[in-house]
């Protein structure tokens, strides 16, 4: 390869390589925000607040389905990836409840999300399972407790092993 095909490499992967710098933060404000957003559908339904379900100001009835479990779900999982806590767990089952309320809901108006008024069921079902691929990024209460109990684990160190002298499956 030329010099010059060397150089014009290196230029073009510039660009790349500063993405690659910012990626796990750009992931943990993805999985922030998406979140968050779910969160406040769980509070607008459970609570009546933001506007309530569906913009009526108004609360969901206690314990019906599936509106009221939906709702619960998008409290629950949204704070917990908003947090970044139980992430990929969380994720999924935020993105089972979507592909439900997309399938359940959305589906028999119409086979297109245009069509159908499922475009945000979508969107969060495909959202949250990339969170569950890809993991909290940075910045989640997942990655402080990991290294949390790794840096335990690294100060107790090995566990002790027999004492000497006693035979193996002698206890006291």
């Amino acid at each position: 390869m030329t010099a010059t095909g060397t150089a014009a490499r290196r230029a073009a992967d510039r660009p790349a390589a500063l993405l690659d710098t910012v990626r796990a933060p750009a992931l943990g404000l993805f999985r922030a925000v998406t979140g968050l957003l779910f969160l406040c559908h769980g509070l607008a339904s459970l609570f009546g607040v933001l506007g309530g379900n569906r913009g009526t100001g108004r609360a969901v009835e206690f314990a019906v389905w599936p509106g009221w479990w939906a709702a619960l779900i998008q409290l629950v999982c949204g704070g917990c990836v908003l947090l970044g806590l139980f992430t990929r767990t969380t994720a999924v089952l935020a993105s089972g409840s979507m592909a439900y309320a997309y399938f359940v809901v959305h589906q028999p108006d119409g086979l297109l999300p245009l069509r159908n008024g499922g475009e945000l069921s979508a969107m969060y079902c495909w959202a949250f399972v990339l969170i569950a691929v890809l993991g909290p990024g940075a910045w989640a209460l997942d990655s402080a407790l990991r290294q949390a109990r790794t840096a335990r684990a690294v100060t107790a160190g090995p566990a002790p092993g027999p004492a000497a002298g006693a035979a193996p499956g002698a206890g006291g």
